[in-house]
């Protein structure tokens, strides 16, 4: 199949996207239940035939992606989508992995949950961001969870607990205003004592960097440190009163990728139902909205096109564009300040990571900086995705440095 303009092919009946998202199992109380994940038939009959009606606009004016995603390279990927991606096999890796759900404030939490194999192994809580998700993790759990078995050692074993944030993946979407950062905060530290750790650490990038730090101020009880690769201070720089020459370089980062990339955060955190109609609509849309962030985020050729579309393919799936776009409405809601740590905190800067973030800002941002390296080989703003094997050598080291 190739992806031309209108044809006079048949055409699937009208539907709704409640008819084909899978429905999500509710855990009553304080219960953890298993979950199996399966998208009905009829959501993947449904997406091949809209990517044979695809109408698409005229070609850029430019020889590269200024004006966004090119024609052709998005024609590529939406081929492949429709020709050769294999969403039943994600299903069969997660589900082999062990999902569950829980109930937290009202709101069913989706989370991934795989243990140790060695008794002594240290909880650790991964937070994802926008637009991606618990996949972003997934070459992770293996080696971070059983080291012996990937060439590592016992005493760097973790318990992995990867949840996907409300109106995210599987997770329900909150049907009032309210689920803004802190909100979150507050129920990831209620899913870790549900799960009975009593001592854990939390990382995340993104998105994941806000909660976790707002963790980190809620002092949840069994929190001993927080990990970042994207710190949130990045919106509040605690900036010097004469700049230091790096400093200099982080603001003229900042700026420039919201003069040039900021679109997106711009209509997500103002009209983010508006924006949803077109991607909860258009696998197109989502598609393109999706993959120009991934090209420009991540390092060069550090993810496949089939790692883009597992990501592409559950915000299309479970119809999340719009509940996710709200959390961007949720923080602007909030105050903007620098919120300051005093329990241990380590942070990982990654090459291609914008901006490049001075130690002097974490030094005063976090009382107790226990880890910092800004000297790592590759890796991007998907740093777990990009670099699993960096990224579980950055857990490791942070682990140590807390322990």
């Amino acid at each position: 199949m190739t992806m031309n303009s209108i044809d006079g092919g048949s055409r699937v009946p009208a539907t709704n996207l409640s008819t084909l998202v899978q429905e999500l199992p509710v855990a009553v109380g304080d219960s953890v239940i298993p979950f199996h994940i399966e998208v009905p038939v009829g959501a993947l009959v449904d997406l091949k035939d809209r990517l044979t009606r695809v109408r698409w606009p005229s070609q850029e004016t430019t020889h590269d992606d200024k004006q966004g995603v090119q024609l052709e390279r998005l024609r590529s990927l939406l081929d492949h989508w429709a020709t050769e991606y294999d969403w039943r096999g994600v299903e069969l890796r997660l589900n082999e992995l062990g999902q569950f759900r829980t109930t937290i404030d009202g709101l069913g939490i989706h989370f991934t949950h795989v243990m140790s194999p060695h008794a002594d192994a240290t909880p650790l809580l991964l937070l994802h961001g926008w637009p991606g998700s618990f996949l972003e993790f997934l070459k992770t759990i293996g080696p971070l969870t059983d080291p012996t078995a990937h060439g590592g050692s016992a005493e760097d074993a973790f318990h992995v607990v990867v949840p996907s944030m409300p109106g995210y993946g599987f997770s329900d979407q909150p049907t009032t205003t309210g689920w803004n950062l802190d909100r979150i905060a507050r129920a990831y530290g209620v899913l870790m004592r549900r799960l009975g750790y009593d001592s854990y650490l939390t990382q995340g990038g993104d998105w994941g960097s806000a909660i976790a730090t707002r963790m980190g101020d809620q002092h949840p009880e069994g929190l001993r440190a927080v990990h970042v690769n994207f710190p949130e201070f990045v919106a509040t720089p605690p900036v010097s009163d004469t700049p230091t020459p790096e400093e200099l370089v982080a603001l003229e980062q900042i700026g420039r990728f919201f003069q040039e990339d900021g679109a997106y955060h711009v209509q997500q955190r103002t009209k983010p139902q508006t924006i949803g109609y077109a991607l909860t609509d258009s696998p197109v849309g989502q598609a393109a909205w999706i993959y120009e962030k991934f090209l420009s985020w991540a390092g060069a050729d550090s993810v496949t096109i089939d790692e883009i579309l597992d990501h592409i393919s559950l915000y299309w799936f479970t119809g999340t564009a719009t509940s996710a776009a709200r959390l961007y409405w949720e923080a602007a809601q909030q105050p903007s300040e620098l919120i300051k740590l005093d329990l241990p905190v380590g942070m990982s800067v990654f090459p291609q990571e914008l901006p490049q973030t001075p130690r002097l800002w974490a030094e005063r941002a976090y009382s107790d900086l226990r880890y910092f390296n800004d000297d790592i080989p590759a890796g991007g703003h998907f740093a777990a995705l990009e670099q699993p094997g960096l990224f579980i050598e950055e857990m490791r080291k942070f682990a140590r440095a807390v322990a």
